[in-house]
């Protein structure tokens, strides 16, 4: 066949600008962004005893465990609040940013065999992984809604309701950008600088401490409450307690720092991912 003449059904180019994100094409691959969601959601629990069981039983280990350190032996106030709902709030949370930065930083290094073979939008597999982790998130909001329920009808608790809670959704989506952001940014980078992968593990766990996962940020003073306060994530942990368990009170002002530093890295990490897209089969 003469190649001048010759029609091609498919053309693949390269993205033109950095920022650019094809949604178009991303729905056309939804089939794909499921089918990822499902394996990332099974692989999770196969071959286990308990199987999705693990969902729950990670959350009230963890939740049981800062409630002994934290409450029961450094006395850390959780302002009339039961601490295993004020503990299991801020878990919840973290779990699910912390799963998707994890997951999401290791994208290049961990797919390169299928996106040396096969073309597909390679933001589809941050993005599914984001999604399949809401599925861990849902089954762990629900145990904490359970026990919600039973120290707000059963106990003389001091839980209240505000409306803050009907901004659960925002709280679960500036979560989940939140992660995918920063965990696309790392991803590019581990593409070239592989130690980044290992300091990250050990930097998340170090990372949950400087933010009130554990520790109200009211009960905060000096350096430690600028920390808490600056960090991004500790807006969404305040707003979800004040929410549902009317603990604190909305913080405004870190709110708004909150959504602005999750857009800015979202456009950063995108920015990055389409760059290094297109060169990071020869360095992965």
């Amino acid at each position: 066949m003469n190649k001048e003449n010759a029609s091609w059904s498919i053309i693949i180019e390269p993205t033109r600008g950095l920022f650019s994100i094809n949604f178009k094409e991303i729905w056309q691959y939804r089939d794909l962004v499921l089918l990822l969601v499902k394996r990332d959601f099974i692989a999770f629990y196969k071959q286990t005893i308990l199987g999705p069981l693990w969902f729950a039983i990670q959350p009230i280990l963890t939740t049981a465990v800062y409630v002994l350190l934290f409450n029961k032996v450094a006395h850390v106030s959780t302002e009339g609040v039961p601490p295993i709902l004020f503990q299991m709030a801020g878990i919840t949370c973290w779990m699910y940013f912390s799963e998707v930065l994890i997951k999401t930083s290791d994208t290049f290094i961990t797919n390169a065999n299928i996106f040396g073979k096969v073309y597909f939008p390679r933001i589809v597999i941050p993005l599914s992984i984001t999604l399949s982790s809401m599925i861990r998130l849902g089954i762990q909001m629900g145990l904490f809604f359970v026990i919600l329920a039973y120290y707000y009808f059963f106990t003389d608790s001091n839980i209240n309701f505000t409306w803050a809670a009907a901004m659960l959704p925002a709280l679960i989506i500036l979560m989940g950008l939140q992660a995918l952001g920063l965990g696309i940014i790392i991803s590019s980078l581990t593409s070239k600088y592989r130690d980044l992968k290992y300091l990250l593990t050990f930097g998340i766990q170090l990372l949950q401490f400087t933010t009130t996962v554990a520790i109200p940020l009211s009960q905060a003073e000096g350096t430690l409450k600028s920390i808490f306060g600056y960090h991004p994530f500790t807006a969404i942990i305040e707003t979800f307690r004040f929410g549902f368990l009317g603990s604190g009170q909305f913080y405004e002002g870190y709110f708004i720092y909150s959504v602005v530093f999750t857009f800015i890295s979202l456009a950063v990490g995108l920015l990055i991912f389409n760059k290094i897209e297109r060169t990071f089969m020869d360095t992965v």
